[in-house]
């Protein structure tokens, strides 16, 4: 057995993305087909050339959309992790609070009996 110890979630995560990139890829492809099906006046190079250039570009949009919804995740996350930390000030705060008050309340009764 491999000394090394596998990182399982990396590997997953590899593997997704050959299989989202792969996926892409024959969008692409299918894609780039059903365009240059229509375009009849073409000669077979044209075709080929065409499509992929319309593959090439199918491509590149689709990784610029991954990397947008990347980096909302990534904008909703820091937002969500401040928004956390705001309302678990608030809840420490409400918590010292009342404990200060129940304190409080306790000493009055103690100095008034």
């Amino acid at each position: 057995m491999d000394e090394h110890p596998v990182d399982t979630g990396a590997f997953l995560n590899d593997v997704e993305g050959h299989l989202l990139i792969a996926a892409a890829r024959a969008e692409g492809r299918t894609a780039a087909a059903r365009f240059t099906a229509r375009l009849d006046w073409l000669t077979d190079g044209q075709r080929d050339e065409v499509r992929r250039q319309f593959e090439a570009e199918y491509l590149t949009l689709t990784r610029l959309s991954w990397q947008r919804t990347a980096e909302r995740g990534r904008q909703l996350r820091d937002e969500y992790e401040e928004t956390y930390r705001r309302l678990r000030q608030r809840a420490l705060a409400c918590c010292l609070l009342a404990c200060a008050l129940l304190a409080a309340t306790g000493l009055v009764t103690v100095a008034l009996a």
